[in-house]
């Protein structure tokens, strides 16, 4: 049998390891990962053929970003409710919406930037 460590006791090696195999796990778990992707290559390829600055840039990755990991942060909550609470409880549904309503204000957020970073440039 494996003997467990206490989490202060894992090297930082497995550390890594862990997080790429919670990446492995988002990857797996999640049902929107690839309208995500597919949203984020367009707007790397808009990017590129609008010229954004380096500013603008800036802008348009953090809010890629922020949508990827307000996803990966649901995604995670959703597994734990899964776990904690198998059959239906009107808080454990309340706990998964608000997680989705969190996901859904970082895609606004970022349609929003994607607009400002994107808009003068369509109409200029």
């Amino acid at each position: 049998m494996l003997e467990k460590k206490a989490w202060r006791e894992v090297k930082y090696r497995e550390k890594f390891l862990n997080a790429f195999r919670g990446l492995y796990v988002f990857s797996k778990a999640t049902r929107h990962l690839f309208i995500h992707i597919i949203s984020a290559l367009i707007v790397a390829v808009f990017g590129f053929y609008l010229k954004v600055s380096s500013l603008e840039w800036i802008a348009l990755v953090f809010a890629i970003g922020f949508v990827f990991i307000t996803e990966v942060i649901n995604t995670a909550i959703e597994i734990d409710i899964d776990l904690t609470s198998p059959e239906y409880h009107p808080y454990a549904r309340d706990t998964k919406d608000v997680a989705a309503a969190a996901v859904l204000l970082s895609v606004l957020v970022a349609m929003i930037v994607g607009f400002i970073v994107f808009l003068p440039k369509i109409f200029n």
